[in-house]
């Protein structure tokens, strides 16, 4: 089995029949075989907007996204600007989970933070110690390394098809595959 790691992504087989994790693509933020894992859900948009959720940034409308099954009301974020937001854990070279969030919402205002420089997400995925290794057991994740084009320039949509076009060979085969085998 491979070894997890922070800083991989977990791409969702295409049978796995969980909805929180049906297509999806999972940035691991933390992973420790003594304590667990953490990650965020890449491409699963929300109906909201950053503006909708916070008083602090009315009039914003930067994307959502639903990082998990866990804590769904708490607002959690990854960026790739070290310089500009102070606080944040380097995950990959130039990626970084969190900060300090008012000094983000002040830089998003004066315009030093862009969409395409930060996302947003409501709640996150998580393992107990134990678990995600058994779940890789049952092949119910392919991973591959992330990488800043993947998660801020790719359109949500397409994170799942591009992870597996990026781990290539048999696996972009998987592109294919129905959500329902029974409509093949």
């Amino acid at each position: 089995m491979e070894e997890l790691h922070q800083g991989q992504l977990l791409i969702a087989d295409p049978f796995l029949n969980d909805p929180n994790f049906l297509r999806s693509v999972v940035l691991l933020c933390e992973h420790s075989t003594a304590l667990g894992t953490l990650g965020f859900v890449l491409n699963q948009k929300s109906e909201h907007t950053i503006g909708e959720l916070m008083l602090a940034m009315t009039g914003y409308d930067f994307p959502v996204f639903i990082g998990g099954p866990v804590q769904k009301d708490h607002l959690f974020f990854i960026h790739n600007q070290p310089g500009i937001i102070t606080g944040g854990v380097e995950i990959i070279p130039g990626i970084f989970w969190g900060g300090e969030m008012e000094e983000t919402f002040e830089k998003i205002k004066i315009g030093k933070l862009e969409e395409k420089n930060i996302k947003f997400f409501l709640g996150y995925s998580g393992w107990e110690k134990g678990q995600l290794e058994h779940e890789m057991e049952l092949k119910s994740w392919l991973t591959t390394e992330a990488d800043a084009q993947l998660l801020f320039n790719t359109n949500p949509g397409n994170i799942w098809r591009e992870a597996l076009q990026k781990k290539g060979g048999k696996y972009t085969q998987l592109i294919h595959y129905p959500i329902d085998p029974m409509l093949n």
